[in-house]
């Protein structure tokens, strides 16, 4: 059952997260009310390994996420909205060690740290209008860890968990900084290659 973490063999996968969120806030105001921000986001990271040894794959992970916010209401007879995009692209280099298993089930943990680059921009419109986008650069780092179930002896179902940070500057304001911090749990398909 361990073939597929034999030295000189490969792994490529990818994970997903789609969500899609409404806030149940309310805004009310002389009889009218007004739902709160709509939040959506997109996450998706493929990745490609290679077993230098057994059990133990050296490689790559990409990732793209997107957090869209969206937010309406209308105060006293003007129509406000404001939108905000935040997409953030990655790219790690990792170390994932599987271990032995006499199952089907085959369990990882991983480690990467690297580089990230984000885009903000955000559009208000309604009392006059406001625009404006930023880029954020720099270096981020990823926890990992979850279980392969094998559907055949070479691709799995991955399920996962992990963990996410980065330190950013911004382009305009090399003063800035901003750190930011991501848990999640992901669903993805494994293959493992000889």
């Amino acid at each position: 059952m361990n073939a597929q973490t034999e030295k000189g063999s490969w792994v490529v996968g990818g994970s997903t997260t789609l969500g899609f969120n409404s806030a149940n806030t309310k805004y009310k105001y002389d009889g009218q009310s007004e739902d709160g921000p709509k939040v959506s986001t997109f996450t998706i990271t493929p990745s490609v390994g290679y077993f230098v040894i057994d059990k133990l794959a050296i490689g790559v992970d990409l990732g793209y996420t997107s957090l869209t916010t969206k937010m309406e209401e209308s105060f006293m007879g003007t129509n406000y909205s404001a939108k905000s995009t935040l997409s953030t692209f990655s790219i790690l280099p990792t170390a994932t060690y599987y271990f032995k298993s006499d199952s089907q089930i085959l369990p990882y943990l991983g480690v990467g740290a690297g580089y990230s680059t984000s885009k903000e921009k955000f559009t208000q419109t309604g009392g006059g209008s406001n625009e404006y986008e930023d880029n954020l650069n720099g270096f981020a780092w990823k926890g990992k860890g979850g279980i392969v179930f094998l559907l055949t002896p070479s691709i799995g179902i991955d399920l996962g968990v992990s963990y996410m940070g980065s330190n950013g500057k911004y382009d305009d304001d090399s003063d800035a900084k901003v750190q930011t911090n991501t848990f999640g749990v992901n669903v993805g398909i494994s293959v493992f290659l000889k």
